[in-house]
C-alpha cells in the first residue's frame, strides 16, 4: 500500500482507504506506476471533517488531489488527469466509441452501482446489522431490483471480451471494482453475480491485478 512519504513534487491523495472513490483513484495511479503520498482524511471523524479538507474539497468528501500547484476533487476528474498526465499504459480507448462505452459504464457505476449496490445492499444488509440497526426493507427491495438490471448490462457488455471495454484495462475497469468488492458481501448478491458466468472471469482478472491487493482497505 503506497502510504509511505514520497517526493514532494508526487501527487498528494487526500482520503481514506475504506472508501471506494478513493480506492478507485489509487488504482489508477498504481496502473500508471505513479508514486503518491495517501494523506489520511477521515470525513465520518467524531469531530467532523476537517477544516483544512474543506479547503481542498468544498462538498467535504473524498478523495482530493494535488499535484504541484495544480488541484482536483471529483474521482472521474482525478483518474482522467492521472491517465492523460504521466507516462504509463493508457487507461482510456483511443477511439470514440470505445471510449464513449467506458464513460457509460463508469456513469452506470456512480448512478446504480453505488447508490444502489453499495448502499442499497451491502450498507443496508451488511453494516447496518453489524450496527445493531435495522435494514430498510424498502431500501434493499429497490436496490435488488436495480442490481438485477445492472448486472445483466455489465455482463453484456463483457459478452466475448476479457475486459468491460475490450481485451485492455480501462478506468471503466477500475471505477467499478471497489463498488463490486463491497456489494460481493452480500451473499444475494454474491448469487446474483454468479449467474453471469463472464463476470465471474472478469472478477477473476480484475482480484489478480497487483494493484487491487495492495489497496485492500485496512478496516
Amino acid at each position: 500500500m503506497v502510504t509511505e512519504p514520497a517526493s514532494r513534487k508526487s501527487p498528494q491523495l487526500y482520503g481514506a482507504d475504506y472508501s471506494v472513490y478513493v480506492r478507485i483513484a489509487r488504482l489508477a495511479l498504481l496502473e500508471k506506476g505513479v508514486a503518491y503520498d495517501l494523506v489520511p482524511v477521515d470525513i465520518f471523524a467524531e469531530d467532523g471533517i476537517p477544516a483544512a479538507h474543506r479547503q481542498r474539497h468544498p462538498f467535504g468528501k473524498i478523495p482530493a488531489f494535488e499535484h504541484g500547484d495544480f488541484h482536483l476533487y471529483e474521482t472521474g476528474a482525478i483518474t482522467r488527469y492521472v491517465d492523460e498526465a504521466f507516462d504509463g499504459p493508457a487507461l482510456q480507448p483511443a477511439d470514440a466509441k470505445t471510449r464513449a462505452r467506458m464513460n457509460q459504464i463508469i456513469s452506470i457505476a456512480d448512478g446504480y452501482v453505488y447508490p444502489q449496490m453499495v448502499w442499497g445492499l451491502y450498507v443496508e444488509c451488511i453494516e447496518k446489522p453489524k450496527r445493531g440497526e435495522t435494514p430498510d426493507e424498502g431500501r434493499v427491495e429497490t436496490a435488488r431490483g436495480v442490481a438485477r438490471i445492472t448486472l445483466g448490462v455489465l455482463a453484456g457488455f463483457l459478452s466475448e471480451q476479457q475486459w468491460m471495454c475490450g481485451d485492455t484495462l480501462t478506468l471503466a475497469d477500475l471505477h467499478l471494482a471497489p463498488m463490486i468488492a463491497y456489494a460481493l458481501e452480500v451473499p444475494e448478491l454474491r448469487q446474483m453475480f454468479a449467474e453471469y458466468g463472464n463476470l465471474g472471469d472478469w472478477w477473476q482478472m480484475v482480484t489478480a491485478l497487483e494493484s487491487f491487493q495492495e489497496t485492500q482497505p485496512s478496516s
